[in-house]
């Protein structure tokens, strides 16, 4: 130690404790690296030259087996820098700067607080005091090189990983149907059943075409999914769930299972507080670090997987701005994802209203190629006509396919069914099979050992009731099966296959599948509103046709009141309030342009429509006056001219809903004879 050194340190640091910090970054290190170890424990002899007592150098080797890349799940250096923020420290040791920390934050942190409470830092080299310039800038020049010697490290490994991934070489974690084999090579699962439920995920994703619609029919049929744990003390072995979204999406987007090997698909951001968990993010194909295809079995075709890609690509923009041709929903708008405007080329969007009754009206609207610069929309079309004749040419032009089509589809249901019958007796048979182990264990045990036998009993007693919970489960859900494509079915079935427009028309067919049926024939619709409404069909193959239809009604024209039902209105207010009106008019039955009875403010929103005048805008046209204008020429109060009017002294009559009065005056100018004598309601109208 020079005498450099031992100026720097003081009494004020002597009477305060020596911490010495003792870290290796992996468990093998602490292992195998021993001398290592022994060189930073040997480091409290040189507090104890300096002038520490032995008892008063204080040892933080909790952190052993712990990187120094992030403070994060380091007690010991939080511990450290808690101690030197307290004052109590009066100099850290350490065998090198990347002991304490290979991270600069973490580390100019630990300066800061050093200076600020005159620590001193020591480490193989001398002592420094970070008050001081000179010193400071060293220890600062050595944080910078400890946390780059850490890049460099693992860019070399990661490196060596890279170029191993793009020989595909590298072993990673396969997805669940997949295994390696002894020699390293990837291959199906053997175990049938995990195959089975792979190969039956995606064929249902190839029949419904939406994930949600492919883990409903999982749901539905109570299937479970395989799944391998990635973690605890049964890593590795296979387990049995229910399937998720997440899992169905996960799946259908893995290349893996076209048989190419992928790395590099996903990018791993840290949290901001510099944790282990991570947020992942998909990167696009050409970002991929390796893909390398026809590189092991698979389970589908390349194809296919692009196919499905496509597919889910096209549905999650169905729910942003941009959306195309998105999968087929529930919706009654037959075009859905079909349409095309006639006038800017865009893909034109469904808006529903919906009418009081609860009846969805698709409405299909384009917004305008310039609909981010806040430009109005191109045109929207009422969808109601457009889906019955689109609805009616479809019928006409598949009718002589339909005996063809009937038939392909009672062969996919009985396909579908008997795959998941499969798939649940093999469930049965893994019950069977885990009862059966459970039994042959129980009889290998010594009958004397009863501590063990018991365990075993328990064990397998537990197996046998999921067997036959397993076996209910089959035999309910098979009776199920046969009852869905009995006999009478497949009679219903061919019936109807030489009657396709009673099958599209029949009620209990759902609209996903007419869409589904349109869209294997039809590519798209443009439509064109002027005059009149041009609808173009481009069939798939190229053939096209056009249909001229009627201009579609506004929204504001399907709510207009019926012509004769507004005259009526005008000459029935000559006599009656709004609410009188409303009244008659419903004893008569006659309803509003939305089919809804009337009511006073409908009527009121008739006249506003309409221009009509009020009741009492017509009497006061008349010669009527109100109740001031009355007070104001006799003199009197207001209430005084409802005591003369309840006394017959002045003849008045209610105008309006709200109990206003008007009043004829004899010297009045001559009021039309219509009126007669006026009373508190017209001609005792309720």
């Amino acid at each position: 130690m020079n005498s450099e050194g031992h100026q720097k340190v003081t009494t004020s640091h002597l009477k305060r404790d020596a911490y010495l910090y003792v870290r290796q970054s992996t468990v093998r290190q602490v292992i195998e690296n021993t001398e290592s170890t022994q060189r930073q424990y040997a480091l409290r002899q040189r507090a104890v030259a300096l002038g520490w007592p032995n008892d008063r150098v204080i040892v933080i080797d909790s952190d052993l087996g712990q990187s120094g890349a992030s403070a994060v799940d380091r007690e010991g250096f939080q511990k450290l820098v808690a101690e030197v923020g307290m004052g109590r420290a009066g100099i850290v040791l350490g065998l090198e700067v990347s002991r304490l920390a290979r991270n600069s934050t973490d580390w100019h942190r630990l300066l800061e607080i050093c200076a600020l409470t005159d620590t001193l830092i020591l480490d193989e080299d001398g002592i420094y005091d970070p008050a001081h310039f000179n010193d400071r800038l060293l220890l600062g020049l050595k944080g910078t090189m400890s946390e780059a010697e850490l890049h460099v490290l693992r860019a070399r490994l990661r490196g060596g990983i890279i170029n191993k991934a793009r020989r595909g070489e590298l072993r990673c974690r396969l997805p669940v149907g997949f295994v390696y084999d002894g020699g390293g090579h990837v291959v199906l699962d053997p175990d049938k059943q995990v195959q089975e439920s792979v190969r039956l995920l995606f064929a249902t994703f190839a029949r419904t075409g939406a994930a949600h619609a492919t883990l409903k029919y999982f749901r539905q049929e109570r299937l479970l999914f395989p799944t391998r744990l990635g973690n605890g003390a049964n890593r590795g072995e296979l387990a049995w769930t229910r399937l998720s979204l997440g899992r169905t999406a996960s799946i259908l987007h893995n290349p893996w299972y076209a048989g190419a090997y992928a790395f590099g698909r996903f990018r791993w951001r840290k949290r901001p507080d510099g944790g282990l968990c991570c947020r992942r993010e998909s990167l696009p194909r050409a970002e991929w670090l390796a893909l390398l295809r026809d590189a092991h079995p698979a389970y589908i075709s390349w194809e296919e997987y692009e196919r499905n890609d496509q597919r889910l690509q096209a549905s999650a923009k169905s729910l942003g701005w941009e959306r195309g041709r998105e999968s087929p929903r529930e919706g009654p708008a037959l075009l859905q994802g079909r349409t095309i405007c006639g006038i800017c080329g865009s893909r034109m969007h469904v808006h529903y209203n919906t009418r009081r009754s609860g009846q969805l009206i698709p409405n299909y609207v384009c917004y305008g190629r310039g609909r981010l610069l806040g430009d109005g929309a191109c045109q929207s079309i009422l969808g109601t006509d457009i889906d019955a004749a689109v609805s009616k040419l479809l019928v006409e032009a598949v009718t002589p396919m339909a005996l063809e089509l009937t038939l392909a589809i009672q062969q996919e249901v009985a396909a579908r069914l008997d795959e998941a019958d499969r798939l649940r007796h093999r469930q049965v048979e893994r019950a069977q099979y885990e009862a059966d182990h459970a039994r042959r264990r129980y009889m290998q045990v010594d009958a004397a050992n009863r501590l063990v036998a018991d365990s075993l009993e328990a064990e397998w007693n537990a197996k046998l009731r999921r067997l036959g919970e397993a076996q209910e489960e089959y035999q309910r859900q098979h009776d199920a099966d046969q009852l869905a494509v009995g006999q009478a079915e497949r009679q219903r079935i061919l019936a109807l296959a030489t009657d396709f427009p009673a099958i599209w028309r029949d009620p209990t067919t759902p609209q996903r599948e007419r869409k589904r049926m349109l869209a294997l024939l039809v590519e798209d619709i443009t439509l064109l509103k002027q005059q009149e409404l041009t609808v173009a069909i481009r069939f798939r193959g190229g053939a096209t046709t056009t249909l001229t239809l009627p201009r579609p009604l506004t929204p504001q024209q399907l709510r207009a009141t019926d012509p004769e039902v507004r005259r009526q209105i005008d000459a029935l207010l000559d006599e009656y309030t709004d609410a009188q009106v409303a009244n008659l008019l419903n004893q008569r039955q006659m309803h509003t342009g939305t089919g809804a009875t009337f009511n006073s403010t409908s009527v009121r929103w008739v006249r506003s429509s309409a221009s009509l005048n009020s009741l009492k805008k017509r009497l006061i046209d008349a010669g009527w006056l109100t109740t001031k204008q009355v007070a104001a020429r006799f003199g009197v109060s207001i209430s005084t001219v409802g005591a003369m009017r309840g006394k017959g002294r002045l003849n008045g009559r209610i105008c309006s809903d709200k109990g206003e009065w008007l009043y004829w005056l004899p010297d009045s100018s001559q009021a039309p004879s219509s009126h007669g004598t006026a009373t508190s309601t017209a001609r005792g109208a309720v």
